[in-house]
């Protein structure tokens, strides 16, 4: 039975994904260490896990598997997931593979050395999130969700 895991921390597209898997039926949890409104969809479990660090991301990592999506900015999260087998996307509709998680993994590790060798520099932060990342992300919800309920 496929089920839709979100890792409910800062995610963007919590109401997205509460109606791509409402439209395809398909069990929906969202995970967090608090501070989410209940939802009255009976597909939705909002699951507070104790505060600590990465306490949602173990939740997650323990009960992901194959035929399951997983929604996370998360690397080391989706590093787990995608080993276990689940479909692992990127709010923005990027996927975590096999075939990149590695890279993304080695990327992240650089970015924290490099932030780390130089405390002043600009913090920058990430591009703004948009209308066209929630696009693709709607889009590639729905194709990993048809993808996963064929299994």
């Amino acid at each position: 039975m496929t089920t839709l895991f979100i890792d409910g921390d800062a995610c963007p597209v919590k109401a997205e994904a509460e109606r791509v898997a409402t439209r395809h039926k398909v069990a929906m949890a969202l995970v967090s260490n608090g501070g989410l409104r209940p939802s009255p969809n009976p597909l939705v479990q909002v699951v507070i896990v104790a505060e600590g660090a990465d306490e949602a991301d173990k939740w997650i990592a323990d009960r992901c598997g194959t035929g399951d999506v997983v929604v996370t900015s998360d690397i080391p999260l989706a590093a787990k997931c995608v080993e276990a087998g689940a479909c692992v996307l990127r709010p923005n509709g990027e996927a975590f593979t096999a075939a990149n998680i590695g890279q993304q993994l080695a990327m992240r590790d650089l970015m924290a050395d490099l932030r780390a060798a130089n405390p002043l520099g600009a913090g920058g932060g990430g591009k703004p999130f948009g209308k066209a990342d929630r696009s693709r992300f709607l889009d590639a919800l729905e194709r990993e969700l048809r993808a996963a309920l064929r299994k």
